[in-house]
C-alpha cells in the first residue's frame, strides 16, 4: 500500500526527528486521505480525498478551506520527500467550480515547479471524481535553516 509505504519514507529521511514529528499528520487522517501516486523523478505526488458532507457548506459544496487543506495535504508529504525541511509560507487557490454532492472524492495532483535558493515553488491541480478540473494551486515554501 502506497500510503505506508510513504509514510515509512519521510519516516526514514527524518529519523533523527521521528520523535518531534506527526506521521503522517492527524488532520491527514481526519480528511481521509490516501496516497495514489509518487513519481520521484517527476516531483510529484497524487492523492484522494472523500467528499463528505460534514465539509460542505451551505450551498451542498465543499468549502473552499477544505480543498486547500487537501492541496496542503498533497504538497507537505511531497515536499519532505522531495527537498530539504521546509513550511508553507504562502498558499495561493484559485478555484474553477464547486465539488458538490455528486463528487465521490477529489483527486489533487501536486508538483514541485522549481527551488530557487530558500524558496521552493510548488503548484496542484484538483480534480473531481470524473476528472473534472475543480481548483488550481501554487506554493511557495521556505526551507528552514537546520543546525550543523
Amino acid at each position: 500500500m502506497l500510503s505506508s509505504s510513504l509514510m515509512d519514507m519521510i519516516r526514514e529521511k527524518y529519523a533523527d526527528k521521528t520523535g518531534e514529528l506527526l506521521i503522517p499528520p492527524p488532520v491527514f487522517d481526519e480528511m481521509a486521505g490516501e496516497f495514489v501516486a509518487l513519481d520521484l523523478d517527476k516531483r510529484t505526488l497524487s492523492t484522494r480525498f472523500p467528499v463528505q458532507t460534514k465539509y460542505f457548506n451551505p450551498y451542498r459544496a465543499v468549502q473552499g478551506g477544505i480543498i486547500a487543506a487537501a492541496v496542503d495535504n498533497t504538497l507537505g508529504p511531497l515536499s519532505m520527500l522531495v527537498a530539504p525541511p521546509s513550511v508553507t509560507r504562502r498558499l495561493e487557490m484559485k478555484y474553477s467550480r464547486q465539488v458538490g454532492v455528486e463528487s465521490e472524492y477529489i483527486s489533487v495532483v501536486g508538483r514541485l515547479v522549481e527551488q530557487k535558493e530558500r524558496n521552493l515553488i510548488f503548484s496542484a491541480e484538483v480534480r473531481d471524481s470524473k476528472g473534472n478540473l475543480m481548483a488550481r494551486a501554487r506554493s511557495t515554501h521556505w526551507i528552514v535553516e537546520t543546525p550543523g
